[in-house]
């Protein structure tokens, strides 16, 4: 077994819990064109997948909160208007 044989250790990658919605989506869309492309190893194809994992469900975070937040003011705003009439 040569050096070249050697499986290299997965890129220091940033953590997905530290990024903005932004960041996470287009690091998403990044790994997504990785991915497409097939250029990469099985295992670095491997390792984008789990990365790819953890930077949807950051963003799905995201989403979720957002969908809350509009649940909430289309809530209070029908509220504030009193019952509607049929």
């Amino acid at each position: 077994m040569t050096t070249d044989d050697v499986p290299t250790a997965a890129p220091e990658r940033p953590d997905p819990a530290g990024m903005e919605f932004e960041q996470a989506r287009d690091a998403l869309e990044d790994v997504v064109k990785r991915l497409q492309a097939g250029t990469d190893s099985l295992q670095q194809s491997l390792d984008l997948w789990e990365w790819g994992e953890k930077l949807a469900a950051r963003c799905e975070e995201f989403l979720a909160a957002a969908t809350a937040r509009v649940a909430d003011v289309v809530g209070s705003d029908a509220d504030a208007s009193g019952p509607t009439r049929g």
